[in-house]
């Protein structure tokens, strides 16, 4: 049975020039007489090897299963989730739905703050996509009146693919915020005072949470793949004749 591992140092050092290597995305900024908007953006991508010989398949009926989409979405760190209702596009042949999904409460200074993420996934037989549709607070009046002042993107595109003899599971993610910079001192200072550092921070949450998801996934896969095989055996016995 194969098993997938995942070795951060084996994360393959790609090249300057090549598409999978770590790189900033730099967007111009937005301004206008009436308010600043700040672009906060980041990067990553990463090609994680995995045993010569795993099924392909497998990893792609996995995404597609209750298990697999549990682990896109990291169900461990949800106060709850569930799918919209009519989510899935009609016209589109892939597996394609929304889910609604509320993380655990925080405190902020005097607030209570929820956050509630709307975020599609959309596997097929060679990729999945996740993308964060909606980033919404709830809250006081005051929490949720933020929610005017920001907005999020999110997508992580998920390949897999064979080089040189061997199979790589290729992941880019790439997130943007947009905020709204009206408090000042902030807002007397040139946007690059503010996006600057937001890249940084940004990025540096990315660089950490990335690898984290990629092992969970991994993990998760294994065990659904362990469990698989247990069903089919079991089956392959009963059926047998005494």
């Amino acid at each position: 049975m194969n098993t997938l591992q995942f070795h951060p140092h084996r994360l393959r050092s790609l090249p300057k020039h090549s598409p999978f290597r770590l790189q900033f995305l730099r967007v111009k900024a937005e301004s206008s007489a009436e308010s600043k908007r700040a672009r906060i953006v980041a990067s990553r991508k990463e090609a994680i090897p995995f045993p010569i010989g795993t099924d392909k398949n497998r990893l792609s009926e996995f995404l597609k299963d209750t298990a697999g989409v549990e682990a896109l979405l990291n169900t461990r760190a949800l106060h709850s989730y569930h799918p919209l209702p009519n989510s899935s596009p009609p016209s589109s042949s892939a597996n394609s739905f929304v889910y609604r999904c509320t993380l655990y409460t925080i405190q902020f200074f005097n607030f209570e703050v929820t956050p509630v993420l709307d975020l599609r996934v959309a596997p097929t037989d060679h990729d999945c996509t996740v993308e964060l549709l909606s980033c919404k607070f709830q809250g006081s009046e005051v929490v949720e009146k933020q929610n005017e002042l920001f907005s999020a993107c999110m997508r992580n595109y998920i390949t897999w693919r064979e080089d040189g003899g061997e199979t790589f599971l290729d992941f880019d993610v790439n997130l943007e915020l947009s905020l709204e910079v009206y408090t000042r001192p902030f807002s007397l200072l040139p946007l690059s005072a503010v996006e600057k550092p937001g890249n940084l921070v940004m990025q540096g949450v990315l660089d950490r949470l990335v690898p984290l998801l990629i092992q969970q996934l991994l993990q998760d896969y294994n065990s659904w793949l362990q469990q698989h095989q247990l069903q089919i055996q079991s089956s392959v016995d009963d059926d047998s004749p005494l």
